[in-house]
């Protein structure tokens, strides 16, 4: 294989696990979130339970993938010292979105999976913070256009 398409193969990794991380999120808060709606209390948070441990295996897996990827061409590329300020701010989102991640899955997360009968407040928690993830990933998609060069 060519290096650049190993590069190439480590830049779609990068993609796919980014694509996979705030796609689910947004999936999680505008598509899900909505129809659970439809259920009673008791189904509506075990459904809301089972979907979300199913996402958050996704995103232990995907989150490190895609921070060692983009260090991966950070240095491919010569090094932090070498890239411009978008990658740095790039790399300062994803470092931010990991944080908020673990701050869910290890507060209101387990709690409402320790939970007898998860309150709403519990996922209205969650939820609250996967807005604010999906900022931040909107926001790191954009740092990312910026560092292209046309």
């Amino acid at each position: 294989m060519s290096h650049s398409i190993v590069w190439s193969l480590v830049l779609a990794v990068h993609l796919l696990g980014m694509a996979a991380w705030l796609g689910g999120m947004i999936y999680a808060v505008f598509v899900l979130k909505p129809s659970l709606g439809l259920l009673d209390p008791t189904p509506r948070a075990s459904v809301h339970l089972q979907t979300l441990n199913r996402f958050f295996r996704i995103v232990w897996h995907t989150m490190p993938m895609v921070l060692v990827t983009g260090w991966l061409m950070i240095f491919h590329e010569g090094g932090f010292a070498t890239i411009g300020w978008q990658i740095n701010l790039m790399q300062l989102l994803g470092l931010m979105m990991a944080l908020i991640f673990a701050r869910i899955y290890f507060g209101p997360y387990q709690k409402a999976r320790r939970a007898l009968r998860p309150q709403p407040s519990m996922f209205d928690s969650i939820r609250s913070q996967i807005l604010i993830n999906i900022g931040l990933g909107v926001l790191t998609i954009v740092a990312a256009s910026l560092a292209h060069p046309f």
